[in-house]
């Protein structure tokens, strides 16, 4: 089992992705990033902790690689938009992968070239070294499947799905 740090934007919104990917095991919401020990959602989403809401995924790398992983994130998010994902604004929001080793960052590097090579944009990826994860409230773990009305909601009005 391996695990797999990603910051896509609002959790809620990138988890449903990972979680029914054959070779995941879980996906758990949280802040990775900043300095401040065990922050809440009220502060990270205030900008106030250096924190980026982030997802932790446990999985079987014989049935699932990193690369693999780092393309279905891709799917799921606009590495182009420098300020935040969709309607959700500010540093929380941004994107990053936070790498537990050389070959991460390099998958993921390597995958960031070819993407700006093939678009003819920048794309807006931080690649940070893994420090530290901190799991959010429990009201945010699966999210889609506690509140599935509110959550189809804000992937409508987030312009996530049209």
């Amino acid at each position: 089992m391996k695990t797999a740090y990603f910051a896509g934007g609002c959790f809620w919104c990138i988890t449903p992705t990972f979680k029914e990917t054959d070779g995941v095991f879980e996906v758990t919401s949280g802040y990775c990033g900043g300095d401040e020990i065990n922050p809440t959602y009220k502060e990270v989403k205030s900008q106030k902790t250096g924190h980026r809401e982030t997802i932790k995924i446990d999985y079987d790398s014989e049935k699932i690689s990193f690369a693999e992983l780092f393309e279905i994130f891709l799917g799921g998010v606009d590495p182009f938009d420098e300020g935040g994902q969709f309607i959700d604004r500010g540093y929380s929001y941004t994107l990053a992968i936070y790498y537990n080793d050389i070959t991460e960052k390099e998958i993921a590097e390597k995958a960031i070239t070819e993407l700006e090579k093939s678009s003819g944009k920048k794309v807006f990826i931080a690649l940070e070294p893994f420090n530290s994860f901190y799991t959010a409230e429990e009201e945010h773990q699966d999210y889609y499947l506690k509140h599935p009305v509110e959550f189809e909601k804000e992937l409508i009005e987030s312009g996530r799905k049209k």
